[in-house]
């Protein structure tokens, strides 16, 4: 029992004691002395929150600005650009990357060899991607006036599949002295709306292609290369007519007659046979009811000896007038 409470009260005497006093480190005992830290200062001071540090009053960007970010296009490959501006082309579309399908390339290329065999301005279509830009370091003015300053006159179009918004429109030297450049945009212009008006890229070259070869016939006549001509005689065989034969002057007559009377006559005519077909159905259909008389006997008989006669009608369809011939053997004798 001694030994417990001797553990127990040495318990207690540990619980009780102080914690130990806190230590200056030397660092903070140094700033003390050098008055640079206060005593009991954070105590009787609230903590105030740091303010975040403003940043720079930079101007945001202008939608003109975020539109050219936006429509950042890549430029054509270096590998084309030899392929596209190194020389004249040989065929009318101008595509060295493919962007279109073998079948829709010749389609259009026939459709614009068609046009070069019926008008005296070709047309060559330069194709590049709706998302790609041409070089800065290429100018389209220079490439036309270069390899198409010579030879047929042409239109020379940089047209980019699925965006024909972005197309332009350029003429060989032969032409940009009587086609203005306000002519050549309202083609242009033109152009572009009827392509935009399809579902699909496709569609939109084609419907480019169309209006614009239209367009070009217009440039033509500005240029004078297109003239009115008359067009040339062509000897036509006359077939002869027999000549009208004299008519006696009856046939006249008669044929005056019937131009005066003819309608006339033919109504009065029609309406007496139709009358007459009526008078005539009308007595068909008719019935006649005789009356029956009794007749006195005579000496007690139905009649006298043999004196008079039985009037009798065999038809009730004729009238009783009509039925005046004698029967033969009407007394049955």
């Amino acid at each position: 029992m001694k030994a417990l409470a001797w553990v127990l009260t040495a318990g207690l005497v540990v619980g009780a004691a102080e914690p130990p006093m806190p230590a200056w480190l030397d660092e903070d005992r140094k700033s003390l002395e050098k008055g640079e830290i206060l005593p009991g200062l954070e105590l009787l001071t609230e903590e105030v929150p740091e303010v975040p540090q403003e940043a720079a009053d930079v101007p945001a960007p202008t939608s003109e600005e975020i539109a050219a970010a936006e429509n950042v296009s890549p430029e054509v490959d270096e590998q084309y650009l030899n392929a596209y501006f190194g020389a004249r082309p040989e065929t009318f579309l101008v595509d060295p990357q493919k962007l279109l399908g073998s079948k829709d390339a010749r389609d259009r290329e026939s459709f614009l060899k068609y046009h070069s065999g019926d008008s005296q301005v070709d047309l060559f279509v330069y194709l590049f991607d709706g998302h790609q830009a041409i070089p800065s370091g290429v100018r389209e003015e220079e490439v036309v006036e270069r390899f198409f300053s010579e030879g047929k006159p042409a239109v020379v179009v940089y047209y980019y599949l699925g965006a024909p918004q972005k197309s332009d429109i350029y003429v060989s030297p032969l032409l940009s002295d009587t086609v203005s450049a306000p002519e050549q945009r309202r083609a242009l212009i033109s152009s572009v709306e009827e392509a935009l008006e399809k579902p699909d890229a496709l569609a939109q070259i084609e419907a480019f292609c169309v209006q614009l070869s239209i367009r070009i016939y217009w440039m033509e006549r500005a240029a004078g290369l297109v003239k009115d001509e008359p067009a040339t005689p062509v000897a036509r065989r006359v077939k002869e007519e027999a000549p009208a034969k004299a008519e006696s002057p009856a046939v006249l007559q008669a044929k005056a007659w019937g131009q005066r009377y003819g309608v006339p006559g033919g109504i009065m005519a029609s309406a007496l046979l139709i009358a007459a077909g009526g008078i005539s159905i009308a007595r068909h259909r008719a019935r006649f009811r005789f009356p029956s008389f009794d007749v006195p006997p005579r000496l007690g008989g139905s009649h006298a000896a043999g004196i008079g006669a039985v009037i009798s009608f065999g038809s009730t369809t004729q009238s009783p007038s009509s039925q005046r011939n004698d029967m033969p053997n009407y007394l049955g004798l």
